[in-house]
């Protein structure tokens, strides 16, 4: 499942912030302003069989990454900097955050929801892209 976010209407960028969730075991990071590596320090839903063929986009998924000590602290962290970035610009570009983990079908796409989320609460126009959320589980 991927979004294209980078349409155009009237020669501007139909958004503020994108948002991609990606994995490291597909293919390199993608260019970012801030890329955010959820490989250590988050609880990996792949190491439980019954959430291995899932994805982020999956509750029991979502939960148990969002529970993880330190998950919430990386989303206000991630939507304090595109706040903070596209001020700076003055909304002249648009600000790209990449989150990734190994295989980009559980954490990343977890964290990159709520970070698309939370932005647009505070009234940003964020979209998400999941890179490999379609992609075959990576056997470890």
């Amino acid at each position: 499942m991927s979004t294209t976010t980078h349409d155009t209407r009237d020669g501007r960028e139909i958004a503020d912030v994108v948002v991609t969730s990606f994995g490291y075991g597909h293919s390199p990071a993608p260019e970012a302003d801030l890329t955010l590596d959820a490989r250590r320090h988050l609880r990996n839903p792949h190491h439980d069989p019954a959430m291995r063929t899932l994805t982020g986009l999956d509750r029991v998924v979502r939960e148990h990454v969002l529970a993880t000590p330190g998950a919430q602290a990386t989303i206000t962290t991630a939507i304090t900097f595109a706040r903070d970035l596209h001020a700076q610009v003055n909304g002249q570009r648009l600000v790209t955050i990449a989150v990734g983990c190994v295989g980009g079908r559980h954490r990343s796409v977890a964290i990159a929801a709520e970070v698309v989320a939370g932005l647009n609460a505070c009234g940003l126009d964020a979209l998400v892209a999941h890179r490999d959320v379609g992609r075959p589980v990576i056997q470890t």
